[in-house]
């Protein structure tokens, strides 16, 4: 009986030139895109991306008001980065802290009525954004499939799930 040889775990395994296609798609994708959608943000209201996302995600929770640890994965950032952000934001008026009353080892980040008018008053400009460089170019079924392949490749904290 012959048995199958164990991949040497040293022996790169080297893309061939379909996968090597999807790689340089998904990385161009994710390093190139935020950029693209941040510029138009930065010129109309003077927010970054992250800043931009920060205020969304917390506009469509539940009574405006979203634990940092989620917030933090929903921006893409870490917990140090946004509460810097938050930090800014509390500045202006546009977010509060406080403790969660449901546990009070998590603090929720609570947007304002004052914040709210800013995040609504930049997402037409990122809803912009994101039909001309994403959306527009597809057809239903390549949206579909971006969708399908994002839930695919999609990690979340367990204690998030």
């Amino acid at each position: 009986m012959v048995t199958p040889a164990t991949p040497d775990p040293d022996e790169a395994l080297w893309l061939n030139p379909a996968e090597k296609e999807a790689w340089t798609g998904l990385v161009s994708l994710v390093l190139l895109l935020p950029g693209r959608l941040e510029s138009p943000l930065q010129h109309d209201a003077g927010l970054t991306l992250f800043e931009y996302l920060t205020l969304s995600h917390i506009s469509e929770a539940p009574e405006r008001r979203l634990r940092m640890s989620e917030l933090a994965y929903l921006a893409n950032g870490s917990l140090s980065r946004l509460s810097n952000v938050v930090k800014r934001f509390e500045q202006r008026g546009w977010v509060e802290r406080t403790p969660d009353p449901a546990d009070g080892r998590y603090t929720l980040a609570m947007l304002t009525d004052d914040g709210y008018d800013v995040v609504v008053a930049a997402a037409p400009t990122h809803v912009r954004s994101v039909r001309e460089l994403v959306l527009d170019p597809l057809t239903a079924e390549d949206q579909e499939a971006l969708a399908r392949i994002a839930a695919k490749l999609r990690t979340r904290p367990a204690d998030l799930a």
